[in-house]
């Protein structure tokens, strides 16, 4: 491990001066530092060390183990096993929301984040039933007290997120470490590689690996994690999107708007009896020509991926409304400068256009405003989410171009198109929704083990 604290402590010091200078411009350096340095405090509940788990027809064969599960009734309890799951930002956190439901029937769960917009997302989702903290530095010394304060007895992190010092302690004490929802982008895939030498005895660590494709797979593989140990089980972003129940579908397309979107349509000021198109996860280049070739009958509402960009973005036209700012005049043009709305916004649109997919950006998650029942377009440049918009496709539920406004007016001149779209659409993400359940099946085995 001393090696990588001096490899990071080397890197931080060359790097500082534009860290420093990036902290100032964007007030970062007001983030939860003390969490960033592995100090966790004081765990909410429930985190009794001797809370009793609800009997499952396999407990008797671990009990004769001894296990730490639950005991019957009338003996005595045990303590609940402790899942750490973490994602680094809002998406990852966003992802994991069926996962935390499903392992929470089974253990105690924790939840953790990285960047601030990644907690306070995780805190909405789940504080009120689970711990969420902060996710420490890969230092040494900051590794080992976020994990004397968590305790972990199994770790699933979301997507990557794999980083040598947290994985070389958990194994040091005898915590697995799998990935869950895993991916590797071409980009990622290259970087890992060229460090292969220092980063492929942490991937042999890994207990397990659910990987979202056979290309994600093959790669983790690649990287030195063993063959058996990797399983793919599609992405978990199918199941959470609309947020179903377990076991239940997707509400109905024409289904009554949720109060708290009718809220957010009035505070926005939007207009009824005019169509909406929803720009969502939108990056730098792409609102400037929304804007420019919008139908002039319809209504955009722009919700930037970054929040640092929503003052660039309002001052691209002057007639954008933010939802942060009291009313103004009437206008066709707004700004969703809020974090964690973008969802009930795509329940109001008649269109939606996937953002950071028009250029070389990677694009954004189309799923979203499918499941919301949006007639959906995404650009060309969606490498980060291949796998969903080629499955999308194959079943009629996108629409992929490089002219989003031209096939948006398009749609809003066509109701059945729309309803085709979006009937389709919703068919194809039913059939690829329980990656979830078959990522808590791969990691029942490393509660128990």
């Amino acid at each position: 491990m001393l090696r990588y604290d001096l490899f990071y402590l080397m890197a931080a010091l060359l790097a500082s001066p534009v860290v420093a200078a990036r902290l100032l411009a964007t007030g970062k350096r007001r983030t939860d530092w003390r969490g960033r340095f592995g100090h966790v405090g004081v765990l909410d509940a429930p985190s009794s060390p001797t809370e009793a788990v609800p009997p499952r027809p396999e407990d008797s064969a671990d009990r004769s183990a001894g296990h730490a599960v639950g005991e019957v009734s009338g003996a005595p309890a045990r303590r609940r096993p402790t899942v750490l799951v973490h994602g680094v930002s809002v998406g990852e956190v966003a992802a994991t929301r069926q996962l935390v439901d499903l392992l929470a029937a089974r253990a105690r769960v924790v939840v953790s984040s990285t960047t601030d917009t990644g907690v306070a997302r995780a805190r909405k989702l789940y504080s009120s039933r689970h711990a969420v903290v902060r996710y420490p530095l890969d230092l040494s010394w900051m590794v080992r007290r976020f994990l004397d304060a968590v305790r972990p007895d199994v770790v699933a992190l979301a997507e990557l997120e794999v980083w040598p010092n947290f994985v070389t302690e958990c194994t040091r004490r005898g915590i697995p470490v799998c990935v869950v929802n895993g991916r590797l982008s071409p980009s990622s895939y290259r970087g890992y590689r060229r460090a292969r030498a220092w980063l492929r005895p942490v991937f042999r660590q890994l207990a397990a690996v659910a990987a979202q494709s056979e290309a994600y797979a093959d790669r983790f593989i690649d990287l030195g994690v063993p063959r058996d140990r990797v399983r793919v089980t599609d992405t978990m972003k199918w199941d959470t999107s609309g947020r179903p129940p377990r076991g239940s579908r997707l509400p109905d397309p024409g289904a009554t708007v949720p109060p708290p979107a009718e809220a957010l349509a009035t505070a926005l000021g939007l207009d009824p009896t005019r169509p909406l198109i929803v720009a969502g996860s939108t990056g730098p280049g792409e609102e400037k020509e929304l804007i420019a070739t919008r139908p002039p009958a319809a209504q955009l509402l722009l919700v930037p991926r970054k929040p640092e960009r929503f003052d660039a973005v309002a001052a691209l036209h002057p007639a954008i409304r933010r939802r942060s700012r009291v009313r103004s005049a009437p206008t066709d043009l707004f700004l969703l400068d809020t974090m964690g709305e973008l969802e009930l916004a795509y329940t109001l649109a008649d269109v939606a256009i996937v953002g950071r997919s028009f250029a070389p950006m990677g694009g954004s998650d189309p799923i979203p405003p499918v499941a919301a029942g949006c007639a959906t377009i995404i650009g060309p440049h969606h490498e980060n989410f291949a796998d969903v918009v080629s499955a999308l496709a194959a079943g009629g539920g996108i629409t992929l171009t490089d002219t989003p406004m031209a096939a948006a007016t398009r749609l809003l001149d066509d109701p059945d198109a729309r309803r085709r779209m979006t009937r389709n659409g919703r068919r194809v993400i039913e059939e690829h929704r329980g990656a979830s359940a078959r990522t808590v099946d791969l990691m029942s085995g490393l509660l128990h083990a």
